[in-house]
């Protein structure tokens, strides 16, 4: 008699299941994945576009701290605050605006100023631009460095809160 059990010189291997594949079985995770794609795309283009769109503002950031760090030990490098200003509004709008911004000045520039921010100057600001632009040099060393410092921090608000009218 044989030690060994009737059929198992019989057995065979079991086969492997097939692999699963990469690719979704179903086309509405196709569709998903498209939209995402899609969406992410949207997402870069639109982001792409806003970087420039702002790029002006970056720019007109940069030279205001710039003339901060100027102003801080000569008050007469803050003459170039309101030209500054006025660059920075028209690099803001669009080709066909700039043509009614451009001629401001006065009380219309600076309510222009008030507007586009959506808050207003405080104080003394409005004064103190007249002055950076109008006055004589020794008026303008006699101001308040303070006040100043006020104003340019007032000025990098509307720079960075500034909105541009359709």
């Amino acid at each position: 008699m044989s030690d060994a059990l009737p059929g198992l010189d019989q057995l065979q291997e079991l086969p492997l299941p097939a692999a699963v594949p990469y690719w979704p079985q179903t086309w509405g995770w196709a569709v998903v994945a498209l939209l995402l794609l899609a969406g992410g795309a949207w997402a870069a283009w639109a982001g792409w576009r806003r970087h420039r769109r702002n790029r002006y503002r970056r720019q007109g950031l940069a030279a205001l701290n710039q003339l901060a760090r100027d102003a801080a030990s000569d008050p007469l490098a803050a003459r170039g605050l309101p030209a500054l200003l006025k660059r920075t509004a028209l690099a803001a709008q669009p080709a066909t605006a700039r043509a009614q911004v451009a001629p401001l000045a006065g009380a219309a520039w600076l309510a222009y100023l008030e507007r586009s921010a959506g808050q207003g100057f405080p104080g003394d600001a409005p004064q103190l631009l007249t002055q950076l632009a109008y006055a004589p040099d020794e008026a303008v060393r006699q101001l308040d460095r303070a006040a100043l410092a006020q104003l340019i921090q007032s000025c990098r608000a509307w720079m960075v809160n500034h909105h541009v009218a359709p």
